[in-house]
């Protein structure tokens, strides 16, 4: 190439865009393509937060964790785990410095959208027996209609037994599906908006076709599935009100494209920044910081309840470090940084007039550090200050880190929250980072596994 001018070198000195990691970094695809082979384990093993929880604990406890104990004394290097209520947990490997020179703290969450049962979900209507539902977080409710669906759940008995059930999962178990409408009846139903396509009274998913034989009876299909449900778990009509049951796409994680460059998979928001996390606090052995990594429930509904972020839980835990350490836990949270690891949209081609291309993420660009969320005025945000970004961008600099920055859609269209402004709101330093996905909250999320091994990276580096 030519010499170049000094406009030329001024604007190469000057400009900065994130570049496509493979064309950079092509030694990182076997590295990546690798590493996402346990995430898609991951993935297919944890479909709801329990069994985020469950898989976690128990990687956690392969790795050399031990249950936290306050009235315990730890050292550097030295590793624990609480879980709050099977429905969240938290890690912590024990760095070198006090804890008066603040935390690492990374906060992800493993609850997705899906479809909840309701309390009193089964019934029979001409000779077709039904779960009535209803979704949990931002769904578009058209997405759901003839998709082949898992029943996942637990059911806490009058007698203090709990039975876990999934159903859906092996290949040769049933599935269930909420039906839709033909083209060739649909006239009236393509006259709704999209968001009406299905309503939320009619995600109704078959359950059965055959009644109970023997006896003429009222309701003898519903009767069947009665049967068959405490032929097998024993449960009755009445334990659903002691249950939670969620319905999750039965699909399995898969490799999209023919260059297998992007995952498939149900619930990767936010479980792709959740086992980034996970794996990063288990291969931190002694840290300078000490590490507080967080798998949350309940964001997608605003991080409400004792197992969400809106909630002491997370409060609790670290006053217990810092009374072991007899240091006031005020000091240590003003000290501390956060990762909010959260997705954000990757800009796609095919809807472009919903982004700003300036400001979007994009995949195989690296993770993707969001400064704010919130929506329009930046409403319900945390902002990351100048000073917390620079913080960031250069531990992942310095670690070879590929990133970029993005908002979530263009102004005025939209946008989104994440546990941030929770953490923040403890008087700790905090900004977003997590990978770029396409079809956000869909039954089936893509990723990039270039962008997921990066999102790990980052992880690693912010822990070190």
């Amino acid at each position: 190439m030519a010499n170049k001018t000094e406009a030329q070198k001024l604007q190469e000195e000057l400009t900065w865009s994130a570049p496509h990691i493979a064309k950079e970094a092509p030694e990182q695809k076997e590295q990546a393509y690798k590493y996402c082979e346990g995430y898609k384990e991951f993935l297919n093993t944890g479909k709801t937060e329990r069994e985020c929880v469950k898989e976690a604990v128990r990687m956690l406890k392969e790795a050399g964790y031990r249950l936290f104990d306050r009235s315990e004394t730890y050292a550097p290097g030295d590793k624990v785990y609480f879980v709050n209520r099977e429905k969240a947990v938290i890690a912590t490997t024990f760095g070198t410095k006090p804890l008066k020179e603040g935390l690492r703290i990374n906060g992800a969450h493993i609850d997705a959208p899906r479809l909840d049962l309701k309390p009193n979900p089964l019934y029979e209507k001409e000779d077709i027996a039904y779960f009535k539902t209803h979704y949990y977080g931002g769904i578009r409710k058209y997405q759901w209609g003839t998709v082949p669906l898992a029943i996942h759940g637990v059911v806490a008995k009058k007698n203090g037994e709990r039975i876990e059930i999934c159903i859906g999962e092996k290949e040769d178990e049933p599935v269930f599906c909420i039906t839709d409408l033909l083209p060739h009846l649909a006239a009236k139903q393509n006259e709704r908006p999209l968001k009406d396509g299905l309503k939320g009274e009619e995600l109704n998913v078959i359950m059965g076709s055959v009644p109970y034989e023997g006896e003429d009876i009222k309701e003898a299909v519903k009767l069947t599935v009665l049967s068959l449900l405490n032929e097998k778990y024993g449960i009755r009509e009445k334990d659903f009100f002691r249950a939670e049951f969620e319905l999750v796409p039965a699909t399995k994680a898969r490799d999209i494209g023919l260059d297998r460059s992007l995952i498939g998979a149900y619930g990767q928001d936010d479980r792709v920044c959740a086992y980034t996390a996970l794996t990063a606090e288990i291969d931190t052995k002694k840290p300078v910081h000490t590490t507080v990594t967080i798998l949350t429930d309940k964001e997608e509904i605003g991080s409400e309840g004792n197992t969400g972020l809106n909630s002491d839980y997370v409060l609790h835990y670290i006053e217990d470090l810092a009374e072991q350490e007899k240091v006031a836990v005020r000091d240590v949270l003003r000290a501390s940084l956060c990762l909010s690891s959260d997705v954000n949209a990757a800009y796609d081609p095919t809807f472009a007039d919903v982004f700003e291309k300036r400001n979007a993420s994009y995949i195989n660009k690296g993770c993707v550090l969001t400064k704010y969320t919130g929506a329009r005025g930046k409403s319900s945000s945390n902002d990351a200050s100048a000073e917390t970004m620079a913080k960031v961008i250069g531990i992942m600099e310095d670690a070879g880190v590929y990133w970029q920055a993005g908002e979530l859609g263009a102004v005025d269209i939209g946008g989104g929250g994440t546990i941030a402004k929770y953490v923040a709101h403890m008087d700790v330093d905090t900004v977003d980072l997590g990978v770029p996905i396409l079809s956000m909250h869909a039954p089936f999320e893509l990723s990039s596994k270039l962008d997921v091994y990066n999102t790990y990276k980052a992880f690693k580096a912010f822990y070190a």
